[in-house]
């Protein structure tokens, strides 16, 4: 299968190495996500693949957010349809559930930024290990919040009063401070992360990979539905263009300036 936005390569041990490689930025377009759908059914399927890495070809960015100017001018198609932003929102969050939801283990090799939609990516893999760059979700300061899954997946992962901090705040973490609070699984030095990241997965290719895969169904089970959650999750993520805020914080973004949300009246 040929992808457009992706490499994968096939290593010993069933491993399948995946190279995200969208320039210029390595944002999270509509042909990314068709390529990610594409590759989860493809690497899914295949009894041979035992483990699958990703990671990114870009030398600063693992993933960078939603294309935001992408999402402006698709977001035509939606006129007339009062759930049109949300569904937008449900569809980034389709794709990523994809990975979350692979019978087998996922493992982000995180070599740069991953903020906003590119943290959401990695909290849907089983496993993050991080070399350089930061991560978070920081979405609020653009005046929107994490509307694929973030709001989910990092609450479940690192408990409600933390996951509020960081969203709040728009918290962007170095690797080190990301492993203290259970964020990333490991901080690596950026030149070791490749090395790595593949004994990490040789370790896991070496196990019952099936098994694995069965418990990470029941663990799912344990957490409870997160369909419901996601369905709130792109349900308020549209909310937020009906305050304003998003109008402020995506043109100090454009601008290269601090959103002003406080002003006087």
């Amino acid at each position: 299968m040929s992808y457009q936005t992706l490499h994968i390569e096939r290593r010993e041990k069933g491993i399948a190495w995946v190279t995200i490689d969208n320039p210029p930025a390595n944002a999270i377009s509509e042909t990314l996500m068709q390529d990610l759908e594409s590759c989860a059914e493809e690497l899914g399927s295949d009894d041979a693949v035992r483990v699958i890495v990703v990671t990114s070809a870009h030398p600063k960015t693992f993933l960078a957010g939603a294309d935001l100017k992408g999402m402006i001018m698709n977001g035509a198609q939606y006129a007339g349809d009062e759930n049109g932003i949300a569904k937008q929102s449900a569809r980034m969050q389709a794709c990523f559930d994809r990975f979350a939801k692979l019978p087998k283990p996922v493992i982000a090799a995180i070599n740069g930024y991953a903020l906003g939609g590119g943290c959401e990516f990695a909290l849907a893999c089983d496993f993050r290990l991080m070399g350089k760059g930061k991560i978070g979700l920081t979405e609020v300061s653009l005046g929107l919040i994490p509307g694929a899954g973030g709001t989910q997946r990092l609450t479940r992962l690192i408990g409600r009063a933390k996951a509020t901090e960081l969203i709040f705040l728009a918290k962007k973490l170095e690797a080190q401070e990301a492993q203290e609070i259970g964020l990333i699984t490991k901080a690596v030095p950026p030149e070791n992360l490749e090395q790595e990241a593949m004994a990490f997965a040789e370790q896991l290719a070496e196990g019952a990979v099936k098994a694995m895969g069965l418990a990470k169904r029941a663990i799912d089970r344990a957490e409870g539905p997160i369909e419901p959650g996601l369905e709130i999750e792109a349900l308020a993520f549209q909310d937020t263009f009906k305050t304003g805020e998003p109008g402020e914080g995506l043109q100090a973004f454009f601008l290269k300036r601090k959103p002003q949300f406080l002003r006087k009246k």
